[in-house]
């Protein structure tokens, strides 16, 4: 059996095995699934925007 590597979510920040990683970072699968549900006008909407500027931080230093 092959074994996973556990990542951090940056949005979440659990440790999960499935999600995908966007230049150096991982998001899971649920913190994705959710993201892309969650309208502009969603109270958690300010969130997310905040949770994937890391992206754009972290690629850029």
């Amino acid at each position: 059996m092959e074994q996973t590597e556990r990542k951090t979510c940056i949005v979440c920040g659990e440790p999960k095995d499935e999600g995908i990683t966007i230049v150096t970072e991982f998001i899971c699968t649920s913190c994705e699934s959710e993201m892309v549900r969650t309208s502009a006008q969603d109270e958690k909407y300010p969130f997310f925007v905040r949770q994937l500027r890391q992206l754009w931080v972290r690629f850029h230093v």
